[in-house]
């Protein structure tokens, strides 16, 4: 594979990306690239993991080594689970069966292409690291690190009973030096911990990963304009308005009825949902109607099918019983997964009361 389709295959569907020379850099030597995204393990996932999948899946069609990072101390700082380190980690082994349904890809052999998990906890132990986290803090103030509270979904005064949050943005950079990062992977939420991470290259004179981030899904009720807040993205905390990745078909449909949809409008959920995860995974999407109402009709791209929405030739329910359907179709395996182990879910469900 030359270096050009490589590139194409690992930045294709992100939103930005940020440092591109070091990736450049990195295929002419023609050394192993290793890429990481890090998830707190906090509850059930939901359809905004299909959109990194997507990207993680690419990565690894472009021989790149994919370390999926089960952050469960980061989780801890961030008291989920009330700092029940037992249900994090729980929660941890349950997203890594999440992946491996998703991405459907071997962990075995040591040659490019492979997929990885691994803990914070795994790496806490070292001194070296927590030699890196200072020196990650140095120079930070504490309105910086307030201001990077958004990547823990909190606001900027909610540590100031709580010094052990300050150190989060610092634990972050760390995790990427520590293990020798050159691809950071993460929603556009991310973003200020990636930039704050760049910074702290400079100063001290480290190899600067790049950095790939994804769109972010809305919530299924958010409408208007979008903020750096990130209040509109979907949040599996509030169910009504997400899309969890075990919701049953019927469940989904119910859910998609209540989404926001304005016919005049480009600005969907319905939308995002379609170009960010039905059109890449499946490449069309089907439109079917009651038959009193009209045929089925296939749509292979976003403009169409908003444009079909906007003439009347698509109700906007069966827009969204259609976004609804592809969606459930595109998790089939992963449902059929988790029916023969069941064991990860029914914990997670049980410490969720979901």
């Amino acid at each position: 594979m030359d270096a050009s389709t490589r590139i194409s295959l690992i930045t294709g569907a992100a939103q930005e990306v940020v440092g591109i020379e070091h990736l450049e850099a990195r295929i002419a030597d023609g050394g192993t690239i290793r890429a990481y995204v890090g998830f707190e393990p906090s509850g059930k996932a939901h359809v905004g993991w299909k959109v990194l999948a997507t990207n993680l899946r690419r990565m690894l069609d472009a021989d790149v080594n994919v370390l999926i990072f089960l952050a469960d101390w980061h989780a801890w700082v961030n008291d989920k689970f009330g700092g029940d380190m037992e249900k994090i980690q729980t929660t941890g082994k349950y997203m890594e069966e999440v992946f491996r349904s998703l991405l459907n890809h071997p962990e075995e052999g040591d040659g490019p292409g492979q997929l990885r998990f691994a803990y914070a906890s795994e790496i806490m132990d070292s001194g070296d690291y927590w030699a890196r986290v200072l020196r990650c803090s140095k120079n930070m103030s504490l309105a910086r690190a307030r201001r990077t509270f958004s990547i823990m979904g909190r606001d900027e005064a909610s540590g100031d009973g709580d010094l052990s949050k300050f150190f989060y943005p610092a634990m972050q950079a760390a995790d990427i030096f520590e293990m020798d990062i050159d691809l950071a992977i993460g929603g556009m939420d991310q973003r200020k911990a990636h930039m704050y991470m760049r910074e702290v290259a400079d100063h001290w004179g480290w190899p600067k990963a790049t950095c790939i981030h994804t769109p972010i899904i809305s919530g299924l009720k958010s409408a208007g304009a979008r903020m750096d807040s990130f209040d509109h993205k979907m949040s599996k905390s509030d169910p009504s308005g997400s899309i969890l990745l075990h919701d049953t078909p019927e469940k989904m449909r119910k859910k998609m009825r209540k989404a926001y949809l304005d016919v005049e409008q480009d600005d969907s959920p319905i939308y995002e949902l379609l170009e960010h995860i039905i059109l890449p995974e499946q490449g069309q999407i089907t439109v079917t109607p009651n038959p009193e109402y009209g045929q089925p009709s296939t749509y292979d791209s976003l403009d169409a099918f908003i444009a079909a929405v906007k003439d009347g030739s698509i109700h906007p329910l069966d827009a969204k019983f259609a976004v609804a359907d592809a969606i459930s179709t595109g998790l089939e395996s992963m449902r059929t997964h988790f029916e023969e182990k069941p064991s990860l879910l029914d914990a997670v469900n049980e410490f969720t009361g979901q």
